[in-house]
């Protein structure tokens, strides 16, 4: 038992008519007044959070990058498949950033610092690590760090502003990382048919274009299944 010195109290309390017992610790802070608490503390937080390990039928990874100018949905994308907890740098954006960045919509206000990191299986046999480079230009950089390695990329683009997207598949184009092309389908995006985006986008014949929505699951992952048979005819042409 404690006094008011400070010390913690753990009571462990059979009640009657129960087989178990539940446990009260009172913290008593320096006044003398104790805060009851439950079983639970932050870190069972995370015990929320199942432990995902890689399937034993896993034959082959590949790290792929997700990229793309910022507010274009990488990080949703990447949370939206991901069947571990992603990993994800988010930060508020200050107004000293904003001088340097490109501006977006009002209502962004993080953006990607580092990475985000996110992991899929794809048939049970392959596993995709999941990369996502910040989208402003400062960070050119790091992005060329996390490119290091990579198989493929998968590059978002916003069709509300389409010329934000020239460096990122520049960049690509100038690593020589293969890519595909996943047109983020936002709520008040204006539709555009395919001809007119590859113009726009100056793609290559054989470049994979397809639409999807960042938030909807099955919609990100055809888009990353897309992006793998991709590289598989790239790998196999080259062999």
């Amino acid at each position: 038992m404690a006094g008011t010195d400070g010390t913690t109290r753990t009571d462990h309390t059979a009640h009657p008519g129960h087989a178990d017992r539940t446990t009260r610790t009172d913290h008593t802070n320096e006044t003398g007044d104790t805060d009851e608490t439950g079983d639970t503390d932050d870190m069972d937080d995370m015990d929320d959070t199942p432990v995902m390990y890689v399937e034993s039928s896993v034959a082959g990874a590949a790290k792929i990058l997700v990229v793309g100018p910022m507010g274009v949905g990488k990080t949703t994308l990447i949370g939206t498949v991901s069947e571990i907890k992603p990993l994800s740098t988010e930060a508020t954006m200050s107004q000293a950033g904003a001088r340097l960045d490109t501006k977006v919509r009002p209502s962004k206000t993080t953006t990607t610092v580092a990475l985000d990191f996110g992991r899929i299986t794809l048939g049970g046999e392959l596993v995709l690590y999941l990369f996502g480079t910040p989208g402003q230009q400062r960070f050119l950089p790091a992005w060329k760090d996390l490119a290091r390695g990579a198989l493929g990329a998968l590059a978002l683009v916003d069709t509300r502003d389409l010329e934000a997207s020239f460096d990122a598949i520049g960049h690509l184009e100038d690593l020589d990382v293969p890519f595909s092309v996943a047109v983020n389908a936002f709520p008040d995006s204006t539709p555009h048919n395919e001809d007119d985006l590859r113009s726009a986008l100056d793609l290559l014949p054989h470049t994979p274009l397809v639409i999807c929505d960042a938030r909807e699951h099955k919609s990100s992952v055809q888009a990353l299944i897309s992006l793998v048979s991709h590289l598989i005819e790239t790998l196999t042409e080259a062999s």
